[in-house]
């Protein structure tokens, strides 16, 4: 179980800082206008990047980690509403796997506690 954990972790970690890293990229045309239906501006983009990048450091500490877990699930509870809202049920579908990543991530607990 601690292996699954940690490979869960790992992936959740690595989700959030390229998540959070490319919101500061420019992004290409698909990317724009994907963003540009749900509703989230180029102004917004570098706020959603320092968020991600939050949210991916504190999925590494015990203390911070939990909180780090449901920041994430909200997040991609907000993007599946926005792509619903949008008319864009498969975006809304495609999101379901991610968040069962931080939901099966709190069950699991912290996989470095001793």
């Amino acid at each position: 179980m601690k292996i699954i954990s940690i490979i869960l972790l790992a992936a959740s970690v690595f989700l959030s800082l390229k998540h959070g890293w490319d919101a500061f990229q420019p992004a290409n045309a698909e990317q724009s206008k994907m963003m540009a239906d749900l509703g989230i501006t180029k102004t917004l983009m570098p706020y959603f990047g320092v968020f991600s990048i939050i949210i991916g450091l504190l999925l590494l500490f015990p203390q911070t980690f939990f909180l780090g877990n449901v920041l994430n699930a909200v997040t991609i509870v907000l993007i599946m509403a926005l792509s619903l809202n949008a008319g864009n049920y498969k975006m809304a579908l495609l999101e379901i796997p991610f968040l069962a990543l931080p939901l099966v991530l709190i069950w699991l607990k912290y996989p470095f506690k001793f």
